[in-house]
């Protein structure tokens, strides 16, 4: 089967104010789209065909620029729709806010963290939460559509937040105002989603 663009779970006006419908269309209906599609024609006739993308991107020959590029783009954007919610916000809890409170000393620590990871991550990219076996959580950044399951790149361990710091995901509404973006996507991170998969993945 080759891989398909994933739905949105909600509406494209649905994040508004905080990420408009013009780029939520366009991000998803054209950017995604287009890693999708090239993803499948770089594993059409290879040994890589019927395999997750989990299982690609963690045996990645990284210098396959097209899989590393598109199987990276299609599943770090599958992952950015699903941690985000019309009724985002507030704070993690449970297990999940105690591997934050451990790993960084407070929520107030990781947003900053997170939001340093997000804004200094130079050119294009991706600030990410990961968590290692055990349950341990870290914050890192990657450049281009790298993500931490691909070998030798970032903290390693599986991404349960991500967001996006390419141009594209926020240039229509906050032009070069990078940190207004980054501040306004912690209105809408779906924490239940994030909080699954902390423990299907720790």
């Amino acid at each position: 089967m080759a891989f398909e663009l994933p739905k949105l779970p909600y509406a494209h006006d649905a994040l508004e104010p905080h990420i408009d419908e013009r780029t939520m269309k366009i991000h998803h209906g054209k950017h995604h789209q287009g890693y999708t599609d090239k993803l499948n024609n770089a594993i059409e006739g290879t040994d890589l065909e019927g395999k997750t993308i989990e299982n690609i991107l963690s045996n990645l020959d990284m210098d396959n620029t097209a899989v590393r590029n598109n199987g990276g783009g299609f599943y770090n954007h599958r992952l950015f729709w699903e941690v985000m919610t019309p009724n985002g916000g507030g704070e993690p809890s449970g297990d999940l806010a105690t591997a934050i409170n451990s790993a960084f000393g407070s929520y107030a620590d990781f947003k900053e963290k997170f939001s340093t990871a997000a804004k200094g991550q130079f050119g294009s990219g991706w600030a990410w939460l990961c968590v290692h076996d055990g349950g341990k959580v870290e914050v890192c950044s990657t450049p281009n559509q790298d993500n931490p399951l691909m070998p030798g790149v970032g903290c390693g361990g599986t991404p349960i937040l991500g967001i996006d710091v390419w141009e594209h995901a926020y240039y229509l509404n906050y032009q070069n105002k990078r940190p207004d973006y980054v501040s306004a996507f912690f209105e809408v991170i779906n924490w239940d989603e994030v909080s699954k998969r902390y423990e299907q993945n720790k």
